[in-house]
């Protein structure tokens, strides 16, 4: 049956990713749209990385940061960036685009969410963040849509998410409040759902595709420190994730992440995720 292989990345910079080994490994995945995260650069940088693919960019408002892109064999129907209170500065963190999966609309986005750091204004700008995440999961989820949120959304769901979750609970990508967005994101739709911090809410009825691919087992982690050897003891995190809405969800058949062989095979501290949907 024939699929749409889906691929997201932090990239940590395209054009070191670009030098470091992003292409050979490209060339050999097969990949029809790929996601990416932290771009820190502008259009020729994408195109000179990515030759002859189909490119949708939005650059952070501070040159060198942050940015998101999707990248596709064919180009995306539509385009949105609008994302959260016009008061709010999301440049370079939310891209959508519009494809077919079949002959049926697919509307994907990549996502960079803030890394944040406790009890500091940089924290308060993730949780406005993630309050626009919500909101907007509703609109693409409705009426039995086809949606992807894919992205580095710098969070760990669950204690099987990071391998060192008992010294990471007072730290930001980790802090209950944050969890408890996604348990609400990825709880049953429209039910009450109790979240880790103690809070009531509506669940939103997303799919983590990862944790429902690979059940109750640590990991598989998605990011590890370019510090120290926690990529070789795999003490990573998981905060790299493709969620789909309920419609979408029905149609995963495969799901890997493409760690590296070695640590100096890395192109990046972030590893691609790869799902393929059968359409």
């Amino acid at each position: 049956m024939p699929h749409l292989r889906i691929a997201s990345v932090n990239v940590n910079g395209i054009r070191a990713a670009a030098r470091n080994g992003m292409s050979t490994w490209l060339d050999a995945a097969d990949v029809d749209i790929l996601t990416l995260q932290e771009v820190r650069g502008q259009d020729e940088h994408l195109e000179a990385a990515l030759p002859g693919w189909s490119i949708i960019h939005d650059e952070a408002t501070a040159k060198g940061r942050a940015g998101v892109a999707i990248a596709s064999r064919t180009p995306a129907l539509a385009v949105r960036t609008d994302f959260g209170p016009a008061d709010f500065d999301s440049k370079g963190r939310w891209i959508e685009g519009d494809y077919l999966i079949g002959d049926q609309p697919l509307t994907v986005a990549s996502a960079y969410v803030h890394t944040g750091e406790a009890d500091t204004p940089k924290q308060d700008e993730k949780w406005k963040f993630l309050d626009a995440f919500g909101d907007r999961l509703t609109e693409l989820g409705a009426d039995g849509a086809l949606a992807l949120v894919t992205g580095d959304l710098n969070v760990g769901h669950r204690e099987l998410d990071i391998k060192n979750w008992r010294g990471n609970r007072k730290k930001a990508g980790f802090l209950p409040r944050e969890r408890a967005y996604f348990d609400r994101f990825l709880g049953a739709a429209g039910a009450d759902v109790d979240a880790v911090d103690g809070t009531t809410g509506r669940g939103l009825g997303w799919v983590d595709v990862g944790r429902r691919f690979h059940g109750e087992i640590d990991g598989p982690y998605t990011w590890w420190s370019m510090r120290g050897k926690a990529f070789d003891n795999d003490s990573g995190w998981r905060i790299d994730y493709h969620l789909a809405s309920p419609a979408l969800a029905d149609r995963v058949e495969s799901y890997h992440v493409a760690r590296a062989a070695s640590y100096d095979q890395r192109w990046s501290d972030h590893a691609p995720v790869v799902v393929d949907y059968r359409y």
